[in-house]
């Protein structure tokens, strides 16, 4: 048996980040992977490009993972322009009078965990554990004791961070409140003739959802959603076909296109767990709050969840208190909380607006693009939510 303070079980970015938060604040971190050691350090494509605000930016650069981004993978997100149907009125959103000269970053989703990878392993108080599951997780007074395939491993708080589908939450025998949406998204990077002037779409039309993001390279990322058995087809499809396909969906707005990664799809599910905190325990990221893609919104939470459980431990400690004190993970919750149900409720509602074929939700979203548009004061309240250029509250 060995002892840390920490134990956080899942090695993803939301993982990885609150290891690197607590290990700066003086606490020694186990972190668990289900991955093996080497696919962990070096991740592969996975199609997920990440609209990042500024604060996460911040963040990651705090962390000492934003230095290990090559520059040529960060794109900058200049404009943001939402549609509905076809030669409709758009709803757009830009830094005009800002002082900025982007909305946030896309980033590819490899990059980010490769680069919060290599700032972890060069930290001191921080071991990395790949390929090692975790059994079980018992509590014995103040102490949680988490069995994995090669041990056992006594800490003042656990954490789980292992995606919206998570083991842990269900070990601890937290229930939480699921959404399908019975669709499924496909990702994939295509390269195109036209330029995209890093302006990011994203296009409600007839029977399907697509979003245009730009990166580097002459290339955007495609996005996708459809029924699953329409998602199927296109992602084992004949390259060319594809290619013609999609060109298709997305009115040849972007000219010649041509698929240059590999295709990759995900089912879409919200998922938001019943607790964030328990004696010892807490949840993070897509453990704890699992959001629908269509604000983009669901990895910046994430990030500030972990953020806002560092701060309320290192708040705790100053006043005496364990890690693992409930008094400690409860004010965490509420934060993350009055956070995350607000938009979480939105990201629905909006995901069902315009995502419905119906005659009356056809109406209802061409109106409200065009009325949202013409609020000044409206597009400069989304465009700061956005952007997130304030520190965590």
């Amino acid at each position: 048996m060995t002892y840390h303070d920490v134990t956080i079980m899942g090695g993803g970015p939301a993982g990885l980040a609150a290891a690197l938060s607590l290990e700066a604040r003086g606490l020694s971190v186990a972190v668990l992977e289900r991955a093996s050691q080497s696919r962990w350090a070096e991740p592969a494509f996975d199609g997920r490009e990440i609209a990042l605000t500024h604060h996460s930016v911040s963040v990651l650069k705090e962390l000492g993972a934003w230095e290990h981004i090559p520059q040529v993978a960060i794109s900058p997100l200049r404009e943001a322009r939402v549609e509905t149907g076809r030669s409709n009125h758009p709803l757009t959103f830009d830094t005009q009078g800002r002082g900025v000269d982007a909305l946030g970053y896309l980033v590819s989703n490899h990059c980010i965990r490769r680069g919060l990878y290599l700032a972890a392993s060069q930290r001191p108080g921080i071991r990395l554990l790949g390929g090692t599951s975790t059994r079980h997780i018992r509590r014995i007074g103040d102490e949680m004791t988490v069995v994995h395939e090669g041990g056992e491993i006594t800490s003042r708080l656990a954490v789980g961070a292992d995606g919206r589908f998570s083991q842990i939450r269900r070990l601890q025998r937290i229930g939480a409140v699921m959404h399908d949406f019975k669709r499924t998204m496909l990702v994939c990077r295509m390269a195109h003739d036209l330029p995209h002037h890093h302006v990011a779409t994203q296009w409600f039309d007839e029977g399907q959802t697509i979003a245009l993001l730009p990166v580097n390279g002459g290339a955007s990322s495609i996005v996708l959603t459809l029924p699953a058995v329409e998602i199927e087809r296109l992602r084992t499809l004949e390259r060319d076909a594809f290619n013609a396909e999609i060109m298709q969906r997305v009115g040849g707005r972007l000219g010649n296109m041509r698929l240059v990664s590999t295709r990759h799809a995900y089912p879409l599910r919200g998922v938001y767990a019943h607790r964030f905190a328990a004696p010892g325990f807490a949840l993070i990221g897509d453990a704890a709050v699992g959001m629908h893609p269509i604000t983009a919104h669901g990895f910046n939470l994430g990030l500030k969840g972990q953020e806002v459980l560092a701060q309320e431990i290192e708040a705790g400690l100053a006043r005496g208190e364990s890690p693992g004190s409930l008094s400690v993970l409860r004010r965490f919750e509420r934060r993350h909380r009055l956070a995350t149900a607000p938009l979480f409720a939105a990201t629905n509602g909006i995901a069902t607006i315009y995502t419905r074929d119906e005659p009356a939700f056809r109406v209802l979203r061409q109106a409200g693009l065009r009325v949202a548009d013409a609020l000044a004061p409206f597009k400069s309240v989304v465009t700061n939510m956005l952007m997130d250029r304030n520190r965590a509250a």
